[in-house]
């Protein structure tokens, strides 16, 4: 075997995905095309309330149809080892939480035979007056202590944090400040919307249960699936080498493989079931609404002094789920009195999840635009009154940072981005019947590393090396990376890399989310990577035995964990134009500037960071799922009506970093970098807009009925 040190590294090197010849065949496999022998097909059942009971089922005509096998209502389904659980225990009761839910699942012979005996079942309801309205003043709000952190248990936002933290006396600082802001946000309801749809197809053979999902973790997948089922984890195997995205939403809502589960046990052939456009709407989760107070003090020099943000979220009474939206708060700005707070209000409604960057996307899009106002209320640019609040620690926990480069992404950003021209007079710049202007705002977000990884790598006699782990790609590419990570690690040019991934056959895994996964999944190949070699030199000396050699290791502890706090952070600049007459705006030239560590991939993280920001438009301008209060759903449930940014809305978009490595987060130097460019988009676009208007728009989408009055 070679030594490492004199080739070349593959990690920083801007490779071609491995899957890439896969992806533009049409070869790679995704969930719904695995073939099957005989399969049959299942088409839902919803409720067409939003809250109550099913009283009478009419299944007769829909059971009369020729091709259909089965007809699933509460009444006959199997029953189910988490009936407490209205999300994946589906089926298992008459009570109606959501309008949307599943109630029942037609069984047939083809597609289009499901979907035509679907609408010939007959439901009757006992309907009871449903609340979807969400508002600040609710005398039934909560704190999540009280709920499911991201609806999986425990009193704790996602990272460990409390819902509320309180440092110094914010109120009396506010009190006694030169400067104040007292500012209310608001985000809407956002839909995950991948390319791919939800999909499960089930086999059952011999007792034992292979689902081919879409998913971001096959071994939580698994877990969850088995739990709902009452199985033994090992007679269940979740298959998912190719997702086509997920934001989030792929992590935890299984109810649809459940379904499919329960169906073809029942009807004892293999299932396909795949949600529709409009299903996803109301059974796969969505980023919830949130109202959010800001309130800002500062002194004469434009120090802040105090940070309160309190914020009210929207949850549902079937299910509770929190979002951390304020915890950027407590990372980002250094003052000595500051207080954030979550509030929850239950509604009937479906139950939310997790959506790229979940939380710090709403927050710091408050969080940014009234840093942009206090920095204009105190006469600061407002790159300068960013890097004058930088703080030296961890603004709460006093912890230092494994790195935070957040002034020199600022710095570099704006040299890039020609910021020094700027005239920052609102409404200043014209072109014609165009209003120009230009926005900044700071992001971050976590980069942290999770339990449950191991790898197994084996190494032949001629030096090929197969890596074993059960990761998940969305598309992000993880194929291509942990093959980077895994070369470097062996010592091996990355053709003499051979990965697997996506299969609960292999060694488990955790979930694609939350930025963790290379951290995660790149820590446990190293390792393993690392003993492989270790054995080699010790017990064969340096040469591979005739039989191959093999070794599995966990993921390593982290003993800088508890020492340091692990963040990605960047700045995002906007260019924006916006018609004067019309109130059209047009994001002509999008920068960012990232601090996330080394680059395992310089092709693909541009990707992901350019499709972070493309979202962070979409988030800005477009995304609104609007709920219709008098039904309980939502009704701009297609890309029709439901609009993301599009080919024409991207004009210019940049997304480069700092050439840094963090010394503490991993073996590689890494920092998570999926949703840190998400994060301060939609704000930078709000400050642009004002820049160029003078109208501050508080509450997102920035629409043209905001700004013209």
């Amino acid at each position: 075997m070679s030594d490492v040190r004199a080739r070349p590294r593959a990690i920083g090197t801007p490779m071609d995905r491995v899957d890439g010849a896969q992806k533009v065949t049409g070869t790679a496999t995704y969930a719904y095309e695995w073939p099957l022998d005989r399969p049959v097909y299942l088409h839902p059942l919803q409720s067409t309330i939003a809250a109550g009971r099913v009283t009478g089922v009419d299944t007769s005509a829909a059971e009369a149809e020729p091709g259909v096998l089965a007809v699933l209502t509460h009444l006959n389904a199997p029953s189910l080892t988490r009936p407490d659980d209205p999300e994946l225990a589906v089926l298992q009761s008459d009570e109606v939480a959501w309008r949307g839910q599943f109630i029942g699942a037609v069984v047939a012979e083809s597609l289009e035979t499901a979907r035509y005996a679907a609408g010939l079942v007959r439901f009757e309801y006992a309907q009871r007056p449903h609340d979807v309205a969400l508002r600040s003043d609710r005398d039934d709000l909560y704190s999540p202590v009280h709920a499911a952190a991201f609806g999986q248990g425990g009193g704790e936002l996602q990272d460990g944090s409390p819902a509320d933290s309180v440092l110094g006396d914010a109120d009396t600082a506010m009190a006694l400040a030169t400067v104040t802001l007292d500012a209310t946000y608001s985000t809407p309801m956002y839909h995950n919307n991948p390319m791919e749809p939800h999909t499960a197809v089930v086999t059952w053979a011999d007792g034992e249960l292979t689902v081919r999902c879409s998913t971001q973790g096959v071994t939580w997948s698994r877990d969850l699936i088995a739990g709902v089922l009452g199985l033994e984890p090992r007679r269940v195997r979740v298959i998912s080498p190719h997702v086509g995205g997920a934001f989030g939403s792929k992590v935890y809502p299984q109810s649809y493989a459940v379904l499919a589960a329960m169906a073809a046990r029942t009807v004892k052939r293999p299932v396909k079931f795949t949600l529709t456009r409009q299903q996803m709407f109301a059974l796969v989760g969505y980023r919830p609404a949130s109202i959010q107070r800001i309130r800002l003090g500062a002194d004469g020099k434009g120090r802040l002094t105090a940070i309160a943000h309190d914020v009210v979220e929207q949850t549902a009474k079937a299910k509770g789920y929190a979002e951390q939206v304020a915890v950027s708060t407590r990372v980002m700005y250094a003052a000595p009195h500051r207080r954030t707070t979550h509030r929850l209000a239950p509604l009937d409604v479906p139950v939310p999840t997790i959506m790229r960057a979940p939380g710090e996307a709403q927050g710091m899009f408050a969080l940014e635009s009234a840093v942009d106002e206090m920095a204009l209320a105190c006469g600061l640019d407002p790159v300068e009154f960013r890097i004058r609040n930088e703080p030296e620690v961890h603004p709460e926990s006093g912890l230092p940072f494994s790195s935070r480069h957040l002034v020199d992404c600022l710095r570099e950003g704006a040299r890039r981005a020609g910021w020094e021209r700027r005239d920052p007079t609102p409404r200043a710049p014209h072109d014609g019947r165009w209003l120009i202007g230009t926005g900044v705002a700071a992001s971050t977000y976590p980069s942290p590393r999770f339990p449950g990884n191991t790898a197994t790598i084996r190494m032949g006699p001629d030096g090929h090396c197969t890596v074993l782990i059960a990761a998940a790609d969305m598309g992000t590419g993880t194929w291509t990376a942990l093959t980077q990570i895994a070369a470097d690690a062996l010592g091996v040019p990355v053709e003499r890399v051979e990965l697997r991934i996506g299969d609960t056959a292999l060694p488990p895994a955790s979930v694609a989310g939350f930025s963790s996964g290379i951290t995660s999944w790149g820590s446990s190949v190293s390792e393993t990577a690392a003993r492989l070699r270790a054995l080699l030199e010790s017990d064969f000396g340096g040469t591979v035995p005739p039989d191959g050699l093999e070794v599995t290791a966990d993921m390593p502890g982290n003993p800088d964990a508890e020492h340091y706090a692990m963040h990605s952070f960047g700045a995002q600049f906007a260019e924006v134009r916006v018609d004067e007459d019309t109130g059209e705006i047009r994001v002509v030239r999008l920068l960012g500037m990232f601090d996330v560590g080394q680059v395992i991939n310089p092709k693909t993280a541009r990707s992901q960071l350019i499709g972070g920001m493309t979202q962070g438009i979409s988030m800005a301008l477009h995304e609104h799922s609007v709920l219709d209060q008098r039904f309980g759903h939502v009704v701009n449930q297609d890309f029709a009506q439901y609009h993301i940014a599009a080919n024409a809305d991207v004009h210019a978009i940049e997304a480069h970093w700092l050439d840094e490595t963090d010394p503490h987060t991993n073996v590689m130097g890494s920092k998570g970098l999926g949703e840190v460019c998400i994060v301060g988009t939609a704000a930078a676009v709000a400050n642009a807009v004002h820049h160029a208007t003078g109208v501050r728009v508080r509450d997102l989408p920035i629409t043209l009925d905001k700004l013209v009055a």
